[in-house]
């Protein structure tokens, strides 16, 4: 145990209720007394100022919560004029893009089944083929189309919009070889 601990604990327990009286007489606020009242203490303590008995601290910490207390209603008339200043200026709006859907579209979106939604923004916003959609989503491939296209049409239907689903399917040339039998 340091030298001053037993005389902070002896401050504390004899002189608590009259500082904290204190610091709400100078500083006008029951709410802030404590508070004031701590810092103060912490501040005469941790300092390296030595007190022989519980008056000198006591006077110590009396004068801290009187500075402090004054330090607190500077800061806040300067934080007050500072506040009036800035509320007279005009706030300049800033005009932030979005990327991505709009809210618009997103409300759209929510109306949409889990499957019709998920569908949807693979194929749509991610661009995902079918076959692709179907893989990640652990469903056939009529299935993804089924749920895109009523998922469209689900959209159309709530923005009051005309998109069309129109699935591309890839047509490649096959050569055909006959084949007769016996030759």
């Amino acid at each position: 145990m340091s030298s001053w601990e037993p005389l902070l604990e002896r401050v504390v327990r004899e002189r608590y209720p009259r500082l904290v009286t204190h610091a709400m007489l100078v500083s006008g606020s029951a709410a802030d007394a404590q508070d004031l009242v701590q810092e103060a203490l912490i501040a005469t303590f941790s300092g390296r100022a030595r007190f022989r008995s519980v008056e000198q601290a006591e006077a110590y910490v009396r004068r801290a919560i009187a500075s402090r207390s004054v330090d607190a209603s500077r800061r806040r008339a300067t934080e007050s004029r500072t506040s009036q200043r800035l509320a007279g200026l005009a706030v300049p709006t800033l005009a932030v893009e979005e990327r991505g859907p709009g809210a618009d579209v997103l409300r759209a979106l929510s109306t949409l089944s889990p499957r019709e939604r998920a569908c949807v923004v693979l194929r749509q916003l991610d661009d995902l083929s079918v076959a692709d959609t179907a893989a990640q989503l652990g469903l056939s491939e009529g299935a993804v189309k089924r749920y895109t296209a009523d998922g469209i049409a689900r959209l159309n239907a709530v923005l009051g919009s005309t998109a069309v689903t129109v699935e591309r399917i890839s047509v490649r040339q096959v050569e055909t070889v006959e084949v007769r039998d016996g030759q």
